[in-house]
């Protein structure tokens, strides 16, 4: 059953600010709109290929969990430190929270972003703790978090009495055109909400977490997951979407953001002035993506980063293409071969044959293009710093246009 929780709430650093704090775990939303409202893709009549899991998202691989801490705050002009405040973090766990290494590999499309700890995920061939994404300006802070409450819950297995490093895994994309990303307003208590209050099945998408203030395609974005069967084994992918360009957009191959170039927010959802400050919007091309695959088919780690090579298929299918101005970074992992990581013995293993791969990497791409479009169509309009106002991807025009290329299908 659905539930809706709320936690206490954090206190802000700036006296007398009014700070609204939400702690998402699985099917909560930031908004009016409970989790039951909001419609996702194929709710819409979106076509995708391939079979999802009983979630369609991340967690349908076993063991995976996920958890948001959303932080919106104020109104009107950007006061630097004061807000309006529309970040947060996103947490996904690989085997909940113990410290059990999986085999990892990334990759990035596009290098101009940030990924902490890839270094070490690229040389041991392990991700040793959560995948942690939040905005640009507030990657030290969580990452300092992650460390932090790895050494509070004893989430380390020390080399020596004493001896004890971490190097976390924290993606970012830039929130800054509807936050106050240099306010820096995103605490360690942010992240550690994340990761406690993460949890497996229904995953809340659009603006929350780590996604609640971004930007894709010149709509709403933030939040998407979706997952793929393989036989006998699960992919799943979320993603944190702030890329692209309006006319590149494409969903179920059809050219839907050139058909809505003129489209702006109706009148009753602009106070009056539809040509305002959505209007211009924020700097073209300018924008980023985190993507996570986790899977539970036994894939080492020169195979994960294979998996992670895909993701830019299913981007492409959208219209991206990897800008000069974007960070395109992506991690995979597998909760197979889960005792493999070992300080002192010898460990054998369990591998997928390379000849057995082509679906995994095809799943890969299918649910990496069906999360964002979940991103998209979950992701409400918002109105941030400066009154900046993004337009929510308009639901009734896009079951049009795929229905004028007979590219809608019975929800």
């Amino acid at each position: 059953m659905r539930r809706r929780c709320r936690q206490p709430a954090i206190p802000s650093r700036r006296p007398g600010a009014v700070v609204v704090l939400l702690f998402l775990v699985g099917p909560l939303l930031t908004t009016g709109a409970t989790a039951q409202e909001r419609p996702r893709a194929r709710d819409l009549g979106v076509p995708f290929p391939g079979e999802p899991g009983p979630n369609n998202a991340i967690t349908d691989v076993e063991g995976v969990l996920v958890g948001h801490t959303t932080i919106v705050e104020g109104e009107g002009p950007l006061v630097v430190g004061e807000g309006p405040v529309r970040t947060g973090v996103t947490a996904v766990l690989p085997l909940g929270r113990r410290f059990e290494p999986v085999f990892a590999g990334w990759y990035s499309l596009n290098g101009n972003g940030e990924m902490t700890g890839t270094t070490w995920v690229e040389e041991s061939g392990f991700l040793e703790g959560p995948v942690m994404i939040t905005n640009t300006h507030s990657v030290g802070i969580v990452h300092d978090a992650v460390i932090e409450w790895a050494r509070d819950n004893r989430m380390n297995d020390p080399l020596a009495p004493g001896v004890w490093w971490s190097l976390p895994v924290v993606g970012e994309t830039w929130d800054g055109y509807l936050n106050d990303i240099n306010g820096f307003h995103v605490t360690k208590e942010h992240a550690f909400a994340a990761i406690e209050n993460a949890t497996s099945g229904r995953v809340t998408e659009g603006a929350v977490g780590g996604g609640t203030g971004m930007i894709c395609n010149s709509f709403k974005g933030g939040i998407g997951t979706s997952s793929r069967r393989v036989g006998d084994y699960t992919v799943g992918v979320l993603v944190q979407c702030n890329y692209g360009r309006r006319p590149d957009l494409l969903i179920a191959g059809i050219p839907v953001g050139r058909a809505l170039l003129d489209w702006s927010l109706p009148t009753d959802e602009t106070d009056g002035d539809a040509s305002g400050p959505e209007a211009s919007g924020p700097p073209e091309d300018v924008g980023s993506i985190i993507v996570v695959v986790a899977t539970d088919a036994p894939l080492l780690p020169h195979q994960l980063k294979r998996l992670a090579r895909r993701v830019p298929v299913g981007i492409g299918r959208m219209g991206g293409y990897g800008s000069n101005s974007s960070g395109d970074i992506f991690i995979a992992f597998s909760t197979a071969n889960a005792d493999a990581w070992s300080r002192d013995e010898n460990r054998a293993v369990e591998m997928l044959p390379n000849d057995q791969i082509s679906p995994v990497l095809l799943a890969t791409a299918q649910a990496t293009e069906e999360a964002i479009t979940n991103a998209m169509v979950a992701a409400e309009t918002m109105v941030g710093r400066d009154d900046h106002r993004i337009p929510g991807l308009p639901h009734d025009e896009l079951r049009r246009i795929l229905a004028e290329h007979n590219r809608l299908t019975p929800p």
